[in-house]
């Protein structure tokens, strides 16, 4: 190869390299400023392509999209002094590039370090001015709305950060009093459990008895006037009888000594020891009495 054709290729190679390290892209899903020497010359880059003097300028890049940040586990003391763990997250973006990058270096780790450290001491603060009951359930949402407020006012002045939500995912008890307050909590719905047993025994022993008495009354009610009927019935009957046997006695006399004559020899080993002369066999001495 002649001495020529390396220098020209040994020149384009350069060519492209200064073209390659001139030009750069921002995306849509990136914020980017422009550093020279260090110093910040353009603060907040807009998307699409871009040129840079090589060796001069240096151009950072970060994330525009949402950033999720988990916690790690806090232990909080209450109004009432009791130690709660809390496991909480944050959601945040970059909303000044500029104030971002001279606070956090743009290092996404010591942005999440410097909110953590942040969202801790907010958090220690509104917990120490609640009850236990509050934070868990009674006033947990306004205690999240301020703890929101109050650091997205910090984040943005001191950050250049843009809060846009904070949660509580879990509150727990310490592992050391969990098993006395279980057992504290076991011990207060079995008490309830044993009350309202007993008040259901008592109410359902009320219930059967009053169900004991309308049936006593009821039934005693039911023979009273069972009683009464069959009695009028039974004079009424009587009354029909008298009549009519009282039309001819003579008849009803034999009529009832058929039905004794039909009772008394029904059976076939049947036994009677009575006197020729007893009253019971007039009809059948003399079937017409005069």
């Amino acid at each position: 190869m002649k001495p020529n054709s390396v220098v020209v290729l040994i020149v384009a190679l350069i060519a492209v390299w200064l073209v390659s390290e001139s030009v750069y892209i921002v995306k849509e899903t990136e914020r980017a400023v422009k550093l020279r020497f260090g110093e910040i010359v353009e603060p907040d880059i807009q998307p699409g392509l871009h040129f840079k003097i090589p060796f001069v300028n240096t151009v950072r890049k970060f994330e525009a999209r949402l950033i999720t940040m988990d916690s790690r586990p806090q232990a909080f003391l209450t109004l009432e002094a009791k130690r709660l763990i809390v496991d909480s997250f944050i959601k945040w973006r970059i909303k000044d590039v500029e104030r971002y990058y001279t606070a956090t270096s743009g290092d996404e780790n010591r942005a999440n370090s410097l909110l953590a450290s942040r969202i801790e001491t907010n958090l220690r603060n509104q917990f120490g001015e609640r009850t236990l009951n509050q934070v868990v359930s009674g006033e947990r949402e306004e205690l999240m709305d301020r703890v929101n407020r109050s650091l997205s006012q910090v984040a943005e002045r001191e950050l250049g950060i843009e809060i846009v939500d904070i949660r509580i995912k879990r509150i727990d008890l310490p592992t050391e009093v969990s098993a006395s307050v279980y057992d504290r909590m076991r011990s207060e719905r079995l008490r309830l459990a044993r009350e309202l047993r007993a008040r259901g025994l008592e109410l359902a022993e009320g219930i059967r008895a009053d169900a004991d008495r309308q049936r006593t009354v009821i039934t005693a009610n039911a023979f009273s006037a069972a009683e009464i009927i069959r009695g009028e019935g039974d004079a009424e009957a009587a009354a029909i009888y008298a009549q009519a046997f009282g039309q001819d006695p003579e008849f009803y006399s034999f009529f009832r000594s058929l039905n004794a004559y039909r009772e008394a020899f029904r059976g076939t080993g049947d036994v009677l020891v009575l006197e020729p002369n007893s009253e019971f066999f007039r009809y059948l001495k003399d079937p017409i009495r005069r």
